[in-house]
């Protein structure tokens, strides 16, 4: 299924954590200059009182004029382009953009997503951040949120077109300070570990950010051996670190996210020239042999023997088991059963994780009046929670048309266009199932599929976990009741994390 989205977005979100990311650890008559520098811009207003002088070291640390483009690469394939500019406004104030432009093929179709963030900061040392723009175009569906702080709250205002605005619930102060624009280059010119946090442009919720300067590395740059300074960004939303690569005069030159994402370096002309990047082909994991029969079957089970699956991920559930072999690999068997009629529990559930299953958020928007009708339209007075959810899904798969190149990100955006891929399916039953009273979240793992070219391989993919008194997987868009023991799950609703997966995961063996 297509997975266009895997990691650039959480891409996205760390870049904005860390807009340009780094600045050298340059020797000190560099930092000297770029202090002298400070002071002269602060001389330029006499008689000014001290504390409107004093400016954040985000402005001190030298960065490169009009901003910098970078080509963006899935496995060495270009995939899209990204812009990243930090400036001085008047009236004592920050501005930083970050723009990412994604396109590649998926299927049939042309995937091309623009987003585009621009933030504005007071400038004086932990300066707080003002106010926002979010600009969502393309694959996603066409939005802004536009959010302003306002007393002692967020205030957020959404626009779509040919849809009223909508104002948001206020939103606590961002926690977000002018240092977290661009805590690489900041971390380098105090020569010290910068922790803060960021506000994250797709979710506008608060995570932790850490950047680390480590020990430089040298590299063949142009045919020729420099020693490149090396940060490392780590976010408590993506839990990917991103390795950022600088020259001694503070030009970065790379960003690794993991061993699958990379960002280079380019002029305007050469970055915004992309290839057509065909990414279900790119992204499979293929597979020795066909999967047995029984892998459909519900109860079902195969077993899979894995390659470069990091320990982490290999976490016994009830759907997984994991043995590790002496050589290194590791035999994974997936099951699937449906819940036991014994545990079955009448609406509405408590959720295990304390409601965070419960929730509505920008993205599953539980609480709208839409989902909420749609759903009582649908389980009417349906008490049983697992027939409800089965109730819930079978209605997605028979409503939503199947489109790989109409996306949305929002519940109420899939409802009223009512198509999409295994993302849109998902995204509406997890709304319509917390809107029911059943908690319920979105699975991101790999399926067994055998495309057009005969090829038997695991493509990447989304379906749900419902808590119904246990926990169970419904696949809507394959109107699967009990999601089959091909899906082999690795993290939960766009997981950064198993981004690196993508390239590196093998499967040796099928049993």
């Amino acid at each position: 299924m297509r997975r266009t989205r895997l990691g650039l977005l959480s891409l996205l979100a760390l870049l904005t954590g860390a807009p340009s990311p780094a600045w050298a650890q340059a020797p000190a008559a560099l930092k000297n200059q770029a202090k002298a520098a400070a002071a002269k811009a602060q001389a330029k207003t006499p008689g000014a009182p001290q504390a409107q002088e004093q400016i954040s070291d985000v402005l001190k640390a030298p960065r490169p004029k009009g901003g910098e483009y970078f080509g963006l690469y899935l496995m060495d394939k270009k995939v899209g382009w990204f812009f990243t500019d930090l400036t001085a406004l008047p009236g004592n104030k920050v501005q930083s953009i970050n723009e990412l432009i994604f396109k590649a093929q998926v299927g049939t179709r042309v995937s091309e997503r623009v987003h585009r963030e621009v933030r504005v900061y007071e400038a004086k040392p932990g300066g707080k951040l003002l106010s926002f723009t979010v600009t969502q175009k393309g694959d996603g569906g066409d939005n802004e949120l536009v959010g302003t702080v306002t007393g002692d709250s967020l205030r957020v205002v959404r626009k779509r077109p040919g849809q009223p605005d909508e104002v948001l619930k206020p939103l606590p102060l961002p926690k977000e300070t002018v240092e977290d624009a661009d805590q690489a280059r900041v971390a380098l010119l105090r020569g010290q570990k910068v922790e803060g946090v960021a506000l994250d442009g797709t979710d506008l919720e608060g995570y932790r950010t850490v950047t680390t300067v480590e020990a430089p590395e040298e590299q063949m740059l142009g045919g020729v051996k420099v020693k490149l300074s090396r940060v490392s960004t780590l976010s408590d939303k993506e839990k990917v670190p991103v390795a950022a690569f600088l020259t001694t005069d503070g030009k970065m030159v790379r960003v690794d996210f993991g061993q699958t994402m990379q960002a280079r370096a380019e002029s305007e002309t050469v970055a915004k020239r992309l290839d057509l990047v065909e990414v279900f082909g790119l992204t499979r994991v293929v597979l020795p042999q066909p999967l047995p029969a029984k892998a459909r079957e519900v109860p079902g089970q195969v077993k899979l023997v894995m390659k470069n699956l990091p320990e982490k991920f290999q976490q016994d559930t009830y759907r997984q088991k994991y043995h590790r072999l002496p050589d290194g690999r590791v035999e994974v068997t997936l099951m699937a059963a449906p819940p036991s009629p014994k545990g079955r529990l009448p609406r509405p559930v408590a959720d295990p994780d304390k409601g965070e299953n419960l929730k509505s958020t920008l993205a599953v928007e539980a609480d709208a009046p839409a989902i909420k009708a749609q759903a009582r339209s649908i389980i009417r007075d349906e008490k049983d929670a697992y027939t409800a959810a089965r109730m819930l899904s079978a209605w997605v798969y028979s409503n939503l048309q199947k489109d790989y190149g109409a996306s949305a990100d929002r519940a109420t955006d899939v409802l009223r266009q009512k198509k999409g891929d295994c993302t849109e399916h998902s995204l509406l039953t997890v709304a319509m199932l917390r809107a029911s009273g059943i908690p319920a979240r979105r699975v991101d793992g790999v399926i067994y599929m055998v495309n057009s070219d005969g090829v038997p391989a695991l493509y990447w993919h989304e379906w749900v976990e419902a808590y119904v008194g246990e926990w169970t997987q419904l696949d809507p868009t394959f109107n699967q009741p009990v999601a089959d023991a091909t899906h082999f799950y690795v993290g939960y609703e766009g997981n950064a994390e198993i981004t690196p997966l993508i390239g590196a995961l093998q499967v040796t063996d099928v049993k």
